[in-house]
């Protein structure tokens, strides 16, 4: 997950052509199944990634209109966006990675939910070099062990998976709290929309 800090103007009409075009080439792309560990580590990352940044991004844009454009004239907007984007992606990891390894141990018969740790922390170690913050990395490994803690991998794909990540799309959007509040119920469905495409996708391509 590639996050960066400061764009310049310069390269900000190049920064929306691939923002609204990489979606559609990733859909056309053929998808490859998923057969072994690294491959569902690999489809937990980009998922959770792009599940992340196309909800706060969409929420900002709706929310903000035409006035968009100009967060990125703001260096301390811009810090608050990806400091928003690195905890959203975060959560969001942990619910993929949860729901993947239940659903795995539920519908495939293959039971790999001792490696969620491992899976988890390896992904967030190869978002170092993209400059995600070492506090968040470290919080985030801190609450994931809570929540593994206290998991029922039987019941988990089907009770709700997503519910975390979408709270935490409502929390750290960088959008004023009165209007937030207006705007829960939509913020919550929009992030659920997106975990439902993933959730299809990923029942095609598990070959275990």
């Amino acid at each position: 997950m590639v996050i960066k800090y400061k764009i310049k103007l310069k390269d900000l009409k190049l920064e929306y052509l691939k923002e609204y075009i990489s979606p559609i080439f990733n859909f056309l792309k053929p998808r490859r199944k998923i057969t072994n560990i690294s491959e569902l580590k690999n489809f937990i990352q980009k998922k959770s990634a792009w599940v992340s940044q196309e909800t706060l991004y969409g929420y900002l844009k709706t929310r903000m209109g035409a006035k968009y454009v100009l967060m990125f004239e703001d260096e301390i907007f811009l810090g608050s966006i990806n400091k928003a984007k690195w905890n959203i992606y975060a959560i969001a990891l942990q619910d993929l990675t949860f729901y993947s390894l239940s659903y795995l141990k539920n519908n495939s018969n293959y039971d790999h939910t001792l490696s969620a740790k491992d899976i988890y922390e390896e992904i967030l170690n190869e978002e170092i070099k993209n400059e995600m913050p070492n506090n968040i990395i470290e919080s985030s490994i801190k609450k994931f062990k809570e929540r593994l803690e206290k998991i029922n991998w039987e019941k988990y794909y089907s009770s709700l998976p997503f519910n975390e990540s979408a709270l935490a799309l409502y929390e750290w959007s960088p959008i004023a709290e009165e209007l937030k509040t207006l705007d829960k119920k939509i913020v919550l469905n929009s992030m659920i929309l997106k975990w439902d495409n993933v959730k299809k996708e990923f029942s095609t391509l598990i070959k275990f």
